[in-house]
């Protein structure tokens, strides 16, 4: 068929046969599809949808759109994690050395921070040296001979979602449930993983606020990834606050090489990137039930194997040999260091975690527009929980800043982020609910 043939079928409502889909997709790379009818197909999806089995069709599309990748002779399963974003989530960091540890192999596409949730790779690229596109070779060499990599994606992986997603980005077509899915999933899908565990958030920090939301979303990527043959389940965590007591660049660096060497572990993040270890450890089967997963990822913590991995994957993907050891002498600072100060006395009810992002961004640590470039030395420490008791002069956060004026207009961000009150609010489970998966007991 010709592409206005496929546009003005979805446009009527009536299903694509995926020969179609995968036609019009083909397009995509070969130039055969121009943007206005990409844009046009888009528009069609958000008014008439598509089907569960139009949704696979479009996911594996994309992903055969590239490389697809194959990892033959390993001794363990290929696993991953995606989360849709947060304010002080760092888990990756963490989750993947600790799967490593555990038998697993951990090829992590991670991406660049978006609006005012935080990016792994501006995070990773605090580490001088660090490569976040290394070459194929050393990639693959990393993966098999640590068990984890965490790098950007290339153009050879899954490039039909990149054109796609730049069209959506500028025809307000992106807040499309099938069309996230099959974002997210094409690329995860080229990974060539046996096994996928999905951090799908809600709350005030994420994209997703309202639960429903949320939980629609976590059961059409389970759905989908399941229909394409990759065995998945999903979180939905919570984000009505940071997830880490840090928020930026080097500052979360050193909150993940503190987790993974027991020198501090915020609650409510030892929580998260447990349950996520345990639901990803029995995904793959390297662990019976959940249960016998989370005994496994906590013992890589506390025997050092899991800051033994992530300490190997770093020299081996070009930053330094002793970093884990010195990474105060490696990773930038900010110029200036200054608590912000609550003015009067109660319990912390409520925090606006957006709010928090954007206070990172205002002081360089995000991008207001994609060429932006990023200071990795600025953020937000010791940020005060939910349900924490505070008199007047105690501390919301510490403020990493480059200068006095952006240091102000951070400030004043994290003191409107906070609400008090005169009790102590009843608190939500940092892990709401599970869609999918695996044998929790």
């Amino acid at each position: 068929m010709l592409p206005q043939e496929i546009i003005a079928k979805k446009r009527d409502g009536r299903t694509l046969a995926p020969e179609e889909i995968k036609a019009f997709v083909g397009g995509f790379a070969d130039g055969s599809i121009s943007d206005a009818q990409i844009a046009a197909f888009a528009m069609a999806v958000i008014f008439r949808g598509l089907s569960r089995a139009e949704t696979v069709a479009l996911t594996e599309a994309m992903r055969d759109s590239g490389e697809v990748m194959g990892w033959p002779g390993l001794d363990g399963p290929v696993v991953d994690k995606h989360s849709t974003g947060g304010i002080g989530d760092n888990v990756s960091l963490m989750l993947a050395p600790i799967m490593a540890a555990c038998g697993a192999y951990v090829p992590m596409i991670s991406g660049r921070g978006l609006g005012h949730t935080g990016g792994t790779l501006d995070k990773l690229e605090s580490i001088p040296g660090y490569r976040i596109v290394p070459d194929p070779e050393t990639f693959r060499r990393t993966v098999e001979g640590v068990g984890c990599a965490i790098v950007g994606q290339t153009a050879k992986l899954a490039p039909a979602d990149g054109r796609f997603y730049r069209v959506r980005d500028v025809t307000a077509t992106v807040e499309s449930v099938p069309l996230i899915v099959a974002s997210i999933l094409s690329k995860k899908l080229a990974e060539g993983l046996s096994a996928l565990v999905l951090d799908v958030k809600t709350g005030s920090g994420a994209f997703m606020a309202e639960e429903a939301a949320a939980r629609d979303l976590a059961e059409n990527l389970v759905a989908v990834a399941n229909g394409a043959g990759l065995k998945t389940g999903a979180l939905i965590t919570r984000m009505d606050e940071a997830l880490a007591s840090a928020a930026g660049n080097a500052v979360e660096v050193r909150n993940a090489v503190d987790f993974l060497t027991g020198r501090h572990r915020d609650s409510r993040l030892t929580t998260v990137t447990l349950a996520l270890a345990a639901e990803l450890l029995a995904l793959s089967g390297l662990a019976e039930t959940t249960y016998v997963g989370l005994v496994m990822a906590r013992r890589a913590l506390e025997t050092g194997a899991a800051a033994e991995r992530f300490a190997k994957m770093v020299a081996a993907l070009g930053g330094p040999a002793d970093f884990v050891e010195r990474m105060e002498a490696y990773l930038p600072t900010a110029p200036i260091l200054r608590p912000v100060a609550v003015e009067s006395a109660g319990f912390v009810t409520a925090v606006d975690a957006k709010a928090l992002g954007l206070a990172v961004v205002e002081l360089g640590g995000g991008r207001r527009l994609p060429e932006d470039a990023i200071d990795h030395s600025v953020g937000l420490t010791a940020l005060v929980e939910i349900g924490r008791k505070l008199s007047p002069g105690e501390p919301l956060a510490m403020v990493h800043a480059r200068d006095e004026a952006g240091f102000q207009r951070a400030a004043e961000r994290v003191k409107a982020a906070y609400r008090l009150g005169d009790s102590a609010p009843n608190m939500d489970d940092a892990v709401l609910g599970r869609i999918g998966g695996s044998i929790s007991a």
